[in-house]
């Protein structure tokens, strides 16, 4: 969808009564009426895996909302109620106005996040925004020469290079800081404002959310991120998954750091955690991303990368699957099956059909003493197919290293490829450097 310009809104129609996302397409041709020439408007859902999810608005939206409520308020001396917010998506937002405060030189009022059906800690946080008049001596040379962002409580500062704000930066990215300036700018015209705002966000609860974030993992102390590309936090989104990954590489690399654990989840942090006595600042996750994962990795310049995983998820790389969730498939006992009988266990080979679980399955292996040959067999599919994804992404076959660790809940590390310890002494240095 593509962004519309003020003077377009009154000829759309949008839906009344709702405290939240109105989505609506522009009225540009007969494609968008119906056939009472009406205009189309799509629902605020999308449908995934046959389920119908509610879409979100994120902090950044959030705070532009705030922020251009607050210079309303501030410039006309009228109390608002709610707010609406065109998103850099194309969709139009009808939010609260929350806790709104008033004093002689400036406003203040917040929004509530709402997440929609996305799995999101700041679901539900206040992020306020304050707005004030500025004398020209009170404001920086270096920002808009009318418009001041600034931050207060919950939001934290950038530590870490490679993210999307210096170092030493309140942690507002790009996108928000846009939407803020272009919304108060907008309100700033309206009113013949020809004076300088300052605009200040703060989140009450942010430090303690942050917490539950990757924010102390990105080097963000104090807060959380005001973050948002779109404004629109889509429900399940795969996309944002994948540049959340991104962005943790690019903060390891920009760090310095030559050597990457890889780990699909929860299970393969609390193994690298708990067993090999390493600190999760030198892992990363990829959920079932691992092919993606791998690919930005590569892309970051890391070349000596250790994927640690339990053997459930990996098994599935075996085969050939480049993503390991549940819905692109299984085989995870045909394909130890396959493994039993190029390793010449052929009653086996029929036997692990039945296996209710991987864990199950290497538990009868090592009762039969058949684990080792079967797992040499396992670890050369998954590197054969590390090899191969390598080529097809332009890096050459000798180019670094990818080595593999497999374990198990109940029996700990069960295989791993010649190359795995060497990485884990590599980190083990960088660690203690």
């Amino acid at each position: 969808m593509q962004r519309q310009s003020a003077d377009r809104l009154s000829r759309q129609e949008f839906l009344p009564g709702y405290s939240g996302i109105t989505i609506r397409k522009e009225i540009s041709g007969k494609k968008h009426l119906d056939k009472n020439g009406k205009m189309l408007i799509m629902e605020n859902y999308i449908v995934k895996d046959g389920k119908k999810l509610r879409y979100g608005y994120t902090t950044g939206s959030c705070a532009a909302a705030a922020a251009k409520a607050a210079a309303v308020m501030l410039l006309t001396q009228q109390e608002l109620s709610q707010i609406d917010l065109l998103t850099p998506k194309g969709i139009l937002l009808h939010l609260d106005l929350i806790d709104v405060q008033k004093d002689e030189k400036s406003v203040s009022c917040a929004v509530k996040k709402d997440a929609g059906d996305d799995s999101d800690v700041t679901d539900g946080a206040l992020i306020y925004a304050r707005a004030q008049r500025l004398e020209p001596a009170d404001f920086g040379i270096r920002q808009d020469p009318r418009i001041q962002i600034c931050a207060g409580i919950g939001i934290g500062r950038v530590t870490k290079a490679g993210l999307d704000q210096p170092v030493g930066a309140y942690a507002i990215n790009s996108g928000p800081r846009m939407q803020i300036q272009k919304a108060v700018s907008a309100v700033m015209r309206q009113q013949g404002f020809l004076g300088k705002i300052r605009i200040t966000l703060s989140v009450p609860d942010g430090e303690r959310l942050a917490e539950k974030t990757f924010n102390p993992k990105l080097g963000i102390v104090g807060g959380i991120s005001i973050i948002g590309t779109s404004g629109i936090v889509e429900p399940m989104s795969e996309d944002a998954l994948l540049s959340s990954i991104a962005l943790e590489l690019h903060v390891k690399a920009a760090a310095g750091e030559k050597h990457l654990i890889l780990t699909p989840g929860n299970y393969g942090q609390d193994f690298i955690k708990d067993t090999l006595q390493i600190s999760l600042d030198h892992a990363a996750a990829c959920s079932n991303f691992i092919g993606d994962a791998f690919t930005l990795a590569w892309g970051e310049g890391f070349r000596e990368i250790l994927l640690i995983g339990h053997i459930g998820k990996l098994v599935k790389l075996g085969a050939g699957a480049w993503n390991t969730h549940s819905k692109y498939g299984d085989g995870r006992m045909e394909e130890l099956s396959r493994c039993a009988r190029e390793a010449g266990f052929f009653a086996f080979a029929r036997d692990v059909l039945d296996c209710a679980t991987t864990e199950d399955a290497v538990a009868r292996m090592q009762a039969l003493g058949i684990k080792e040959p079967i797992m040499r067999v396992l670890l050369a599919h998954i590197r054969r197919t590390l090899k191969r994804w390598k080529i097809k992404q332009g890096i050459p076959r000798t180019d670094g290293c990818t080595e593999v660790l497999l374990f198990t809940r109940q029996h700990g590390m069960i295989a791993s490829t010649e190359g795995a310890e060497r990485i884990l002494e590599h980190v083990r240095a960088d660690s203690q450097g």
